[in-house]
């Protein structure tokens, strides 16, 4: 699973995640790639069990990418523990995701099987998503 080697602080503020990509928002390695279409937070986890899909479903040919990276540490405290007393410590890693992002870009398949494989890791995120192609590949 991916997570951060360091970071500048252990614990970050939840956030609120508002407005359109600023970049990612287009292909730029593959012919088939996953968009968001909404705000949302994906965890490390997810990530690789969107990553996992794709390349189980394209028997390991061709080349994935992944353009988003889990680097926001999520605190949580203990069940059935009283208020106050600080934050909890840090529990996973998530990206924070906004619409318009390129998530994965898959390369060297068919048309057919890059839809297949994609629509298998859409069903893995929190969030929904359209799979978009490059120009003169078809729609």
């Amino acid at each position: 699973m991916m997570s951060p080697k360091r970071t500048k602080y252990r614990k970050a503020f939840k956030g609120r995640i508002h407005g359109k990509a600023k970049g990612g928002s287009s292909l730029n390695f593959g012919a088939f790639g996953l968009k968001a279409m909404e705000p949302g937070r994906l965890t490390a986890r997810q990530i690789e069990a969107a990553r996992r899909a794709v390349t189980r479903h394209m028997k390991r040919t061709g080349r994935v990418w992944i353009r988003i990276f889990p680097d926001v540490p999520v605190s949580t405290k203990p069940a059935e523990v009283r208020m106050g007393s600080g934050k909890g410590t840090p529990e996973f890693w998530m990206a924070r995701v906004k619409p318009g992002r390129i998530m994965f870009e898959i390369d060297g398949v068919t048309k057919e099987v890059a839809n297949e494989s994609l629509t298998l890791a859409a069903a893995k995120l929190p969030i929904k998503t359209r799979i978009v192609t490059r120009l003169g590949e078809g729609s």
